[in-house]
């Protein structure tokens, strides 16, 4: 009687392991799957259709694989590219840093704004002024005015709520409003902030100096052109050092907020330094200026707008250096419970 094949593949392993014993476990393995892969075969030649059933899931399987592994990019918030990249610098021809796993390293304000003319920037200068230069420049304007500046921390009289201008949401999902006035008012030369909260500022800077702080602050009031400015060439420079459209737009708005969700624009938010530090980044936080302001801003009205850990809710990394003006009552409260602007807004 003619063996089947089954039969015959297991006396050939069988016999294979009798001369091999080391590989008796391995062989009785592959026995059992040989005798389970064989029973599933007869079982489909024997029934056409569930042959043919098997067939088109496994088809069906494929199809749906394939579409799930298709990303789809949200684009909503992405400007098109041919409006917001600058065509002034050139990205052809330059290896492909980002996708060869090179770090490709931060681009500082003053790497995009050196050498880029536009008149409509001059009013919105990035000149560092220190605490003695603006405090005798307003204290001077006090006196010409027959003023002197309050020795007292003003008190707040409006009540907290949505529409309190000093809780003005402003961020990547909360645009500029249509329409949003407010007027500016000189700190000094060219540096200009909504004028509401000039007060609070000299108190905060006069303070500072008590405690032998030295603050200098370098980026108060920005209009939209100079955002735009900001935001475009660092696209295009972090494009020139290898990376594509899409990772240049999500490393810049890390950093530099998108053009008209950005409370520079309404004149609220300002980046302070020290002479002994002047740079923009998360080094500041460590400094003695960068713990005084993280400590006492919130007694003038100001909060530290992008805190550590909190970049999930800001959708903004870590900025030591960036301050908003928020209220007394407000500052206080979100300092002291380690909250955002966002948070707190929510909650009102």
């Amino acid at each position: 009687m003619k063996k089947s094949w089954k039969e015959r593949t297991i006396q050939k392993l069988v016999h294979f392991g009798k001369n091999h014993k080391l590989l008796k476990f391995p062989l009785m393995v592959v026995v059992f799957m040989v005798l389970g892969v064989g029973y599933v075969i007869e079982k489909l030649c024997g029934n056409t259709k569930k042959l043919v059933s098997l067939a088109c899931l496994a088809l069906f399987f494929m199809i749906s694989s394939s579409f799930a592994s298709i990303g789809f990019i949200q684009t909503s918030d992405i400007p098109e590219k041919n409006n917001m990249v600058s065509t002034e610098i050139e990205t052809e021809g330059v290896a492909l840093a980002a996708s060869s796993g090179e770090e490709v390293p931060v681009i500082e304000d003053d790497d995009v704004i050196d050498g880029y003319e536009d008149s409509n920037l001059e009013d919105a200068n990035t000149d560092f002024y220190s605490v003695d230069e603006i405090l005798n420049e307003n204290q001077k304007k006090e006196t010409a005015d027959g003023d002197s500046m309050a020795a007292e921390k003003r008190e707040e009289t409006a009540t907290i709520d949505r529409d309190d201008w000093r809780l003005l949401l402003i961020n990547k999902q909360h645009p500029i409003p249509d329409g949003y006035e407010f007027k500016l008012g000189t700190i000094k030369g060219n540096m200009k902030c909504d004028e509401r909260i000039i007060d609070d500022l000299l108190l905060m800077l006069q303070g500072a100096k008590d405690d032998g702080v030295d603050l200098v602050i370098c980026s108060p009031y920005r209009d939209m052109n100079r955002q735009e400015v900001l935001f475009n060439r660092k696209i295009a420079l972090y494009m020139k050092n290898g990376m594509s459209y899409l990772e240049a737009y999500k490393t810049t708005a890390q950093a530099v907020t998108v053009p008209g969700a950005s409370e520079h624009q309404i004149g609220l938010a300002l980046d302070i330094i020290c002479d002994s530090y002047s740079q923009l980044n998360a080094g500041f936080g460590d400094t003695e200026a960068g713990k005084w302001l993280a400590k006492h801003s919130c007694e003038y009205g100001f909060i530290l707008r992008y805190p550590r850990g909190k970049e999930y809710i800001t959708s903004i990394e870590y900025e030591p250096w960036h301050f908003r003006y928020v209220g007394k009552d407000a500052a206080m409260e979100i300092t002291s419970r380690g909250i955002t602007l966002e948070e707190y807004v929510e909650n009102l």
